[in-house]
């Protein structure tokens, strides 16, 4: 199966190590690092969602309107638009965009967070509003007819859009979350389900907890399933991890200094007790151990308190291009990157990594292939020992 790489559209340079150096919605260094995406490998760029940062759907269409070729991951939080307007803001970035959007839904996972924009459901609540609001999204973007709709959390009358996107049927929707609840909504409205970086048994068994979920909605294919790291790389094993220690080093030294989250968690003072499950599993995992596999390294992720995607993948290029292959090997066709020096790291991962990860991904399928052809044309050439044979007479 192809693989694809997702990387980071920040609107500043700001990262758990460096405080930014300019305003939060920094146009050019945005584009700057957009086009590093693109001109290294990078097949998408996420643009997050925070309370107080820069919009993200206006930035997205600022940076499809510039470049050819990346596609655009849109975070969106269901508690801050209707689904008719938000469906309309979609299906106009995917025209800007010539089809290249996916948008990514966020239940919210703190309490504090949602409630800074005025958002007051519980998380069971949350989930319940999210899957309706996909529904809404995918109806509005799929009809051409007026339609009403009654549910729990939204009601309107006779709506009809008059932008639709360029892509057919739809955009893909993406969500993730490491709750039975999320399991639960993923598994029954996702086509991509994201999950953050842990050691390949645990990763196994989420993967087979979103299936079974699929499976539980009535699905025939479950959603593709993207994973995200840190990486953290050097042209040796022992610079590899000097950097990595340094880098740690860093992240404590601003969150002693007392940095607040910024756009893109640009900071690292974090609850004590985060309230998603995602970002307790980190935390589980890296109280258990600081290294697991090949290459993962979870101190980075204790030091942010779990916060979000901030486990590491620390080695050389081919280090780390082996320990993603571990994750393709389970099922995982999305690799999701993001170092500490954005556009830095961008370059150098698409340089020295994504070409061997890709390279090693063409060769597998190309051994699958022919595997597959072989045994076909065994299965095609061996006698058929049920049919009734004709005796041949002399």
């Amino acid at each position: 199966m192809p693989v694809e790489f997702l990387g980071i559209a920040a609107t500043n340079d700001g990262s758990e190590t460096t405080a930014r150096s300019g305003a939060a919605f920094d146009k050019e260094y945005t584009l700057r690092l957009g086009r590093a995406h693109e001109d290294h490998g990078w097949d998408r760029v996420l643009l997050a969602y925070g309370s107080g940062s820069p919009d993200p759907a206006p930035a997205a269409a600022y940076l499809a309107s510039r470049l050819d070729r990346l596609q655009i991951l849109l975070a969106h939080r269901p508690n801050v638009s209707y689904p008719t307007y938000a469906a309309k803001t979609f299906a106009t970035l995917d025209q800007i965009s010539e089809g290249r959007l996916t948008v990514h839904f966020i239940t919210g996972g703190n309490d504090h967070e949602q409630g800074r924009e005025g958002d007051t459901l519980t998380k069971d609540e949350r989930y319940a509003r999210t899957r309706e609001y996909i529904r809404i999204v995918k109806k509005i973007w799929t009809t051409r007819e007026p339609f009403d709709h009654e549910g729990e959390h939204y009601r309107f009358h006779d709506f009809v859009s008059d932008v639709f996107p360029v892509r057919q049927p739809r955009p893909d929707v993406s969500f993730g979350g490491s709750s039975p609840a999320a399991y639960a909504a993923g598994g029954a409205e996702a086509d991509i389900y994201c999950l953050w970086g842990e050691p390949l048994e645990q990763t196994a068994r989420q993967i087979e907890a979103v299936k079974a979920a699929a499976e539980a909605a009535g699905r025939t294919e479950a959603p593709r399933i993207q994973v995200a790291f840190r990486p953290i790389i050097a042209p040796t094993e022992e610079l590899a991890w000097e950097k990595a220690h340094r880098t740690l080093g860093a992240i404590r030294q601003r969150r002693r200094a007392g940095s607040r989250p910024g756009p893109h968690r640009d900071g690292v003072a974090q609850a004590p007790a985060p309230q998603n499950a995602g970002s307790q599993r980190l935390l589980a995992i890296a109280e258990a151990g600081e290294r697991y596999d090949r290459a993962l390294w979870t101190p980075t992720a204790a030091a942010t308190g779990g916060a979000g995607n901030s486990n590491a993948l620390v080695g050389t290029p081919e280090t780390v291009a082996s320990a993603l292959l571990d994750y393709y090997d389970l099922g995982v066709d999305i690799l999701s990157a993001r170092g500490y020096d954005l556009l830095g790291d961008a370059i150098d991962f698409g340089r020295y990594v994504i070409p061997l990860v890709r390279e090693e991904v063409a060769k597998r399928d190309a051994a699958r292939a022919a595997d597959r052809t072989a045994a076909a044309a065994t299965a095609t050439a061996a006698p058929d020992l049920d049919r009734p044979r004709t005796a041949v007479r002399g």
